[in-house]
């Protein structure tokens, strides 16, 4: 599997980018709280882990033999997935799903300033002027949503700002702890971290685990096939083949996909705004893309 993420990994990341798009609108259509959603998108998704690091030899040592720095670092990113996923899932329930996605990708200034303040990553001007037009277009998507904010919005928002400082620490947590541990072990650890974070909070909070409708089953499942494994594992796979900013940079995107979902999947038609910001998202990715190369130092090792 290792050699197949080095050879596609930023194809697959691409592909990650626009399945976890689908979130967003999916939280909004379930009525299920968000520790719930949180507690079961992980739970449906964590036998697929299981499995993979079980069923190998390989993996099984490499789990049983990881250095307690990595496990420390692997737990830590999963207590801020938990954070980016608890904010995030009230976040789209509480203000319009463009603006939480904008707010949300903020992470790519996180991981930028880890990345050169921590890791001591040579990063040139183009990538970081790629990233900051891509900001800019996913702000423009966000349409004059800003300007008739209500105190549930501004909740909303804020929740969304904290979702994107989450990502963006523990994709950079990530980036360093794939360069010694194996893929399938590191998302298992942090999926099974997370897990557990939300199953003390269910407990903690008194909320229901079944008390739902069976269309909020149904949309859990495809969230969980979506986003969870298409798009939050594969990105973390994908980490030790790439760099954690060309990640959060593709990641930052999801603002254009998730106002397409939006609009096809629970009618929120996109402003003229959000297509124009749509063209300067894809316009500062391919100017990124094509300059991503100036990102040098501190790259993960070839598994």
């Amino acid at each position: 599997m290792e050699k197949f993420l080095s050879k596609y990994a930023k194809i697959l990341v691409v592909l990650a980018t626009i399945l976890g798009a689908l979130s967003g609108p999916l939280g909004k259509a379930i009525s299920a709280p968000s520790l719930a959603i949180g507690f079961w998108r992980l739970t449906m998704g964590l036998p697929f882990f299981i499995i993979s690091v079980f069923s190998s030899k390989y993996r099984r040592g490499e789990l049983k033999n990881i250095d307690k720095k990595s496990l420390a670092g692997a737990m830590t990113a999963g207590f801020f997935l938990f954070v980016h996923f608890y904010a995030w899932f009230n976040a789209v329930k509480m203000t319009n799903i463009s603006s939480a996605a904008v707010l949300g990708a903020l992470h790519p200034l996180v991981v930028l300033f880890i990345s050169i303040a921590i890791y001591k990553r040579k990063i040139g001007v183009k990538p970081i002027v790629g990233i900051i037009v891509v900001m800019i277009g996913a702000t423009l998507t966000a349409g004059l949503d800003y300007a008739n904010l209500s105190l549930t919005h501004f909740k909303g928002d804020m929740l969304a700002v904290i979702t994107g400082i989450a990502m963006g620490i523990f994709y950079a947590i990530g980036d360093k702890v794939r360069e010694k541990v194996d893929g399938a072990v590191y998302v298992l650890i942090l999926f099974g971290t997370c897990w557990i974070c939300f199953l003390i909070a269910m407990l903690a909070s008194g909320t229901s685990f079944f008390d739902y409708p069976s269309k909020d089953w149904l949309l859990l499942i495809v969230m969980t096939l979506a986003c969870q494994v298409g798009c939050h594992a594969l990105n973390n796979l994908c980490l030790g083949h790439v760099d954690s900013v060309y990640v959060s940079a593709w990641s930052s995107s999801e603002t254009v996909f998730a106002m397409f979902f939006a609009w096809v999947m629970i009618g929120q038609i996109p402003t003229t705004w959000g297509v124009i910001g749509s063209v300067v998202v894809i316009a500062g990715l391919l100017y990124y893309v094509f300059n991503s190369k100036d990102i040098k130092g501190g790259r993960a090792r070839n598994l």
